[in-house]
């Protein structure tokens, strides 16, 4: 059940990349159910046709209570392949998304890469692929985006993360990447704002229901990641599809440069010697 009003996004269309799986994934679906067109961008089609043929099929919660139009609430998807480090491809996945759905109001940056490795053993390349990605690649899509956006006063969100506040043992080329992240956002807010376009970010911290989460983080360290988090529980991926609703809709029209924490208060307990 959405918390939201029906169609709060409708007519606005975004441009998602890593939209086919976790947690951009469901800031997808979220902003399809609020009423948004979605481009979902990946690299591969494998996982993008099945999350637009579930976005696709996406039916009303309050179908149920009566008769209503569902087709003029809930957007539509449409796959995208690029590879967001090769700024070619994603020029033309952003003019295959303008003919496909005739503008973009919302660009929200996903895409990712991480594993785990210590400092001393990451390769040049493994560093390297993870900025290109995530930095690197936010800003070929902030870039290509950035004349259809300015035409529509529109808006961009960086998924970015906790992870560089404190230092994370063997995350530094991903903390690095989202630091870089988080710089970008707040400049090309105030860069950008004279054209009407606002550029947040939200940082999740533990997210339970991710793959990240399943790969990355032992069993045995979960509960003691849990114990440290003030409101006792791993955040879920509709918390971040909630707070991406929001900062997609009007009720966020005069937030600029912002990076949203959803993490429960993780990291700021983390910042305690004991």
């Amino acid at each position: 059940m959405t918390i939201f009003a029906d169609g709060v996004l409708k007519d606005r269309v975004a441009f998602v990349t890593g939209g086919g799986t976790g947690i951009t994934g469901g800031v997808a679906r979220a902003l399809a159910e609020a009423g948004a067109n979605v481009s979902l961008v990946s690299r591969s089609m494998e996982h993008l046709e099945p999350a637009a043929e579930a976005i696709n099929h996406i039916r009303s919660p309050s179908v149920s209570e009566g008769p209503t139009n569902q087709d003029s609430i809930a957007g539509k998807a449409f796959p995208v392949a690029c590879d967001v480090r090769q700024p070619e491809e994603v020029e033309k996945a952003v003019a295959a998304t303008i003919d496909h759905f005739g503008k973009i109001d919302i660009v929200v940056n996903g895409a990712a890469g991480n594993f785990l490795c210590k400092p001393e053993e990451l390769s040049p390349n493994g560093f390297g692929t993870v900025v290109d990605i995530d930095l690197k690649g936010t800003f070929n899509v902030c870039r290509a985006a950035f004349d259809e956006l300015k035409k529509n006063r529109g808006q961009i969100l960086n998924i970015s993360a906790t992870l560089h506040y404190l230092g994370t043992p063997m995350q530094l080329h991903v903390s690095a990447a989202k630091a870089g992240v988080d710089a970008l956002t707040r400049n090309l807010a105030v860069e950008w704002g004279r054209y009407g376009i606002r550029v947040n970010a939200i940082a999740p911290g533990p997210i339970e229901d991710t793959e990240g989460m399943q790969r990355l983080v032992p069993e045995l360290v979960k509960e003691k990641l849990r114990k440290n988090i003030p409101l006792g529980r791993f955040g879920r991926i509709k918390d971040i599809e909630n707070a991406a609703v929001f900062l997609c809709s009007d009720a966020a029209s005069y937030i600029n440069g912002a990076v949203i924490v959803v993490d429960g208060g993780h990291w700021l307990a983390g910042n305690r010697l004991a």
